[in-house]
This record gives C-alpha cells, structure tokens and sequence, in this order.
C-alpha cells in the first residue's frame, strides 16, 4: 500500500471522529439545555362569592370643639393674676371651669380712680343743683311779689319784668345742673363698667383649651379685642372638619354614618353621623373641597381638639349579594382566546359589562350588570350568574425554557396576554 493511499485512509478515519465528536456534544448540548418552546398561557381566576359590600369616600380633617368661646380684654392693662379653678389650681391649660370663674385680673388702679373721680363730680353737680333750685325759689317768690305790687302800680312795670328774666335765667341753670348731675352718673356707670371689666370671667362651663397670656403681660384694647383664653364647652360632644372634594360632596347627606380613625389612637374605630356640609366652599391648587360637619359623641373625653381624622363616608352598603373582584371586571382576552363558538357573534354577545370564564384554553363571556363597589369587589348580577364561578383575572405561563433552559438570574418577559392592571375600565368594549 502506498504512502498517499494510508494519508486518505488516515484522513477519512480522523473526519469520522470529529463528526461523531461533533454530533456528540450536539446531543449533550440538546440534553442540557432544551429549545426554547413558546409559553403556554393559563388564565388566573377567582370565584364569584356571595357577601356584603360597604361603599365609601375617604377625606381627611380634624377634631374640633362643638362650640368654642375665645375670651378677650375689653380694657387695656397688665395681667396681675390668674383666677383658680375647681381643684384651688391657677387656671391654664386644660382647665376645667365653670360659668363666672374668675380667669385673671387686670391692674384696675386707673379705673379705681375713674371711679372716684366720677363720683366726685355727682357730689359736685348735686351740690350746685341744690343751690340753684333754692336761688330758683327765691326768684320766683320775689317775682310773685313784685306782680301784686305792679297791679298796685307800686312799682314799675319794668322791674317785674326784670324779676321775670331772673327767674327764666335761674330755672335754665337748674334745668343745665340737672344735665350735669345725669352726665357725672353715666360717667360713673361707665367708670364701674370699666373696672368689672378688669376682672374676666368665664361666660360658660368649660375647659380652657389654650390660655395666651402671662403674668406682668400688658394687653391692649383695640378695634379688635386681645384674645386671652380659648374655652371649650363640653369635650363630651365634638365635632369633626373634614374637607371632601367636589367630586364627592354630592353623595355626602344629613345624618349619613361615617367611621373614622386617629393616628393618635392606633387600632380603635371611631364612629359619628353627618351635621351640615357647610356651602363656603376653599380652592386650593385649582382643588375646590367642602368642610362637611360630622358629630361626635365622646364621653371618655379620648378625642382631643385638633387631633387628624382619617374618615370614611358610608355612601351604600348591600349584604348578601354576588361580588367579583373588579380585576375580573378589568381583564379582556385577545380575540383568539374567545372560544370559537362566541368569537364571531362577540360584539352581539357581550354589549356591556361581562367577565369570562375560562372553558379549556378558552374563555366564555357572562354579562353582567355592575351594581356597589368598594373599589376592591363590585356587585354583579345577571341570569347567567351563580356562586362559585371562577372568573378570569389574569393570565400566567408555564413550562418551556422559561423554567429550564433559561439563568434564572436574568429577568423574562412574557409576551401574552397584559395583566388586569393594564386593561381599560369595566365599561371598555369586549
């Protein structure tokens, strides 16, 4: 055999090798790691069950007193003392009073004085009246004699007429002394009134909320009156203020239920009903919100003025019907998901609402008509429906490369079928 004759044999043996090789890791390749298979889709249900549905409106507020007295200085002056209140304690915050307590007192030593000073001039002005009723009387007899006399032609005309002037003139000093004494007494009232108001009582039983003013601090009366206390009548009976947006106000009525919690008080629910939805209404951001009024009854005292309240409106509430989670009301299959017996009468099928119902690897539509909702669950009816359907949410995939072949570590995409979350609203076409 000669030399190229054993290079061929030599060649072909060696190609035959890394062929077989070659198929070899082809195979081991194959083992290890599986084609990539399309996703099969299956869909993610849940039943439709029977129970009850509240429905309501979220708004936020603040616990305020049902009715609030803010006490003020009607005279200028410095604080020289607190009242006390029922325990012997100087009266400040949280105070509990009663009506006519005594909350502070003014210096009254300028409005002392105004006092006297009136009095004194009531003395004065009495004195000088009294003296001029008795000139008065003088007068007026002397005139009486002096007319006998002048019917006698005892004395000249004139001089009567001259007595006559004398009396006229003393009856208007009287009439003048008169006006001063009445003047001196309303100076004095007004002087008394003054120095009443150097001592501030409280016009109703409550407790003070905030008291702004300190011993030695000078208040000043204006045109507006300098707020020294704030008094709450009855902490038993409060109210809340809670700002409902425009868009909400029209399902707020008189008397509606509204349950409510604050942050200060973790885990305890708190209930009150409807007052008024006052008509003056804010705008905030091109936002218009109404203060709607809610009463509360607090008999333990637990809710404090001021304190933020996260409340829920009752606006319906159904018991005893069929809900469905309002992703089943969301989802919508692609056109080759219906099942073929629906598919071409679909748009006749299904008008409105419906949810499916998966029937193999299809779905089957159900309409239905959409009743209260709570923004988690709504209310369903309709011929078609029973308790414990499974209706459509969404969709997930299974088996293939996306569980075997693929590094787990790397994030996948699954191009089927979008979640509820990305569908139109209940009321788009399907």
């Amino acid at each position: 055999m000669s030399g190229g004759e054993v290079s061929a044999i030599s060649w072909r043996r060696y190609g035959t090798i890394f062929i077989a090789f070659l198929l070899a890791m082809a195979g081991v390749s194959l083992w290890l790691f599986p084609p990539a298979r399309e996703p099969v889709a299956s869909f993610r249900t849940a039943l439709v069950k029977r129970g009850d549905v509240v429905a309501t409106i979220s708004a936020t507020g603040t616990i305020e007193p049902e009715a609030a007295v803010d006490i003020g200085a009607q005279v200028a002056g410095v604080i020289v003392a607190f009242g006390t209140d029922k325990e012997g304690q100087p009266v400040t915050w949280g105070s509990a009073v009663e009506k006519g307590d005594v909350l502070a007192k003014i210096d009254d030593s300028l409005y002392v004085a105004a006092v006297k000073t009136a009095e004194a001039q009531i003395d004065q002005y009495t004195g000088q009246l009294a003296r001029d009723q008795a000139t008065l009387e003088k007068d007026r007899v002397d005139l009486a004699r002096y007319q006998t006399l002048m019917a006698q032609d005892s004395i000249a005309r004139q001089q009567a007429e001259d007595q006559l002037f004398l009396v006229r003139q003393d009856e208007a000093t009287v009439k003048l002394d008169i006006g001063l004494v009445e003047l001196a007494k309303a100076s004095l009232l007004t002087a008394q009134v003054n120095l009443n108001y150097c001592t501030i009582r409280s016009p109703v039983k409550g407790v003070i909320i905030d008291r702004r003013v300190n011993i030695g601090q000078t208040v000043v009366s204006s045109l507006n009156a300098p707020s020294l206390f704030l008094i709450a009548n009855d902490l038993t009976r409060i109210q809340a203020w809670i700002s409902v947006n425009e868009a909400d106000v029209g399902s707020i009525v008189r008397g509606q239920p509204v349950a409510f919690t604050v942050d200060a008080i973790p885990g305890r629910l708190f209930h009150g009903r409807v007052g008024q939805v006052r008509l003056n209404a804010t705008m905030t951001q091109n936002v218009v919100t109404y203060t709607v009024e809610v009463d509360i009854d607090n008999p333990d005292r637990a809710l404090l003025p001021y304190l933020t309240v996260n409340a829920q409106f009752e606006t319906g509430r159904r018991r005893d019907i069929l809900l469905v989670p309002n992703a089943a009301l969301l989802w919508s299959p692609h056109p080759e998901q219906i099942a073929r017996d629906v598919r071409p009468r679909r748009e006749d099928r299904v008008s409105g609402p419906a949810i499916w119902i998966a029937d193999g690897r299809f779905v089957r539509p159900i309409p239905v008509e959409l009743g209260l909702s709570n923004g988690i669950v709504t209310e369903i009816a309709g011929p078609d429906l029973r308790e414990g359907l499974a209706a459509v949410i969404g969709e997930q995939a299974h088996g293939g490369a996306d569980q075997a072949g693929r590094n787990p570590f790397v994030p996948q995409i699954f191009r089927g079928q979008p979640s509820a979350q990305s569908q139109p609203s209940s009321g788009s076409e399907r």
